[in-house]
């Protein structure tokens, strides 16, 4: 036990710099996805001609397919085409896309539990459809969300360990690193999955914490 405490101390700088890396793809990714995910469910709830049709296809193909597949086509395929990129814009391009398509069907489904009267009556009072929406719909649709947008983050964090099969050097990476020079996988596996739990339970009280605020605003 005494060598895996030293073995802890030494690896404790090297996991921790790749956790943050971890933390800092999963929120840039999450601010975009959550960015595309609107304007996805947005194009689909407002049925427009074509684009729904298209965005209804590409939530069916990000989620239907493995995100490992994802980053494989985006990092190796696309230079095929021309367009070459970098491991990490690479990568959060593939986390971004990916999880947009289900932040687009948590935000939709938000919006569908809002009632139908909630409509009614802003029309009757002269809104438009996009100023129904703004002001009265997506409001109430985003508490409604705040569950899976949050659950999707959680998921996101776990599947940054993914981009390191694109030499993005995140948690899973650094771990292996230090792993091919202490020949220790026991322990430092251990480690990483702490520390990816830790992450994860920061978000979940984080995440009971907006929803109880939401939940008081809401009641007032």
């Amino acid at each position: 036990m005494s060598d895996w405490m030293a073995l802890f101390e030494a690896a404790l700088p090297v996991l921790l710099q790749g956790a943050a890396h971890t933390l800092l793809f999963a929120l840039v990714a999450m601010v975009l996805g959550l960015a595309l995910g609107f304007a996805v469910a947005m194009v689909q709830v407002a049925r427009l001609p074509v684009l729904s049709q298209l965005a209804a296809f590409y939530v069916s193909a990000m989620r239907g397919t493995p995100l490992l597949v994802q980053i494989f086509v985006i990092y190796y395929g696309l230079p095929g085409v021309g367009l070459e990129l970098d491991p990490v814009p690479a990568g959060v391009l593939a986390l971004t896309l990916n999880v947009a398509a289900y932040l687009s069907e948590s935000l939709r489904g938000g919006i569908a539990g809002v009632a139908t009267g909630q409509w009614e009556a802003a029309f009757s009072l002269g809104f438009t459809w996009w100023q129904t929406m703004r002001h009265i719909i997506a409001p109430q649709a985003l508490r409604l969300s705040v569950p899976s947008l949050s659950n999707s983050l959680i998921s996101l964090i776990k599947d940054t360990s993914l981009v390191s099969v694109i030499t993005v050097t995140e948690l899973m990476l650094a771990t292996k690193e230090v792993i091919a020079q202490t020949f220790q996988p026991l322990p430092l596996y251990l480690a990483a999955a702490v520390i990816y739990w830790a992450l994860s339970a920061l978000f979940e009280r984080l995440q009971r914490h907006v929803e109880n605020r939401l939940n008081l605003a809401h009641q007032r």
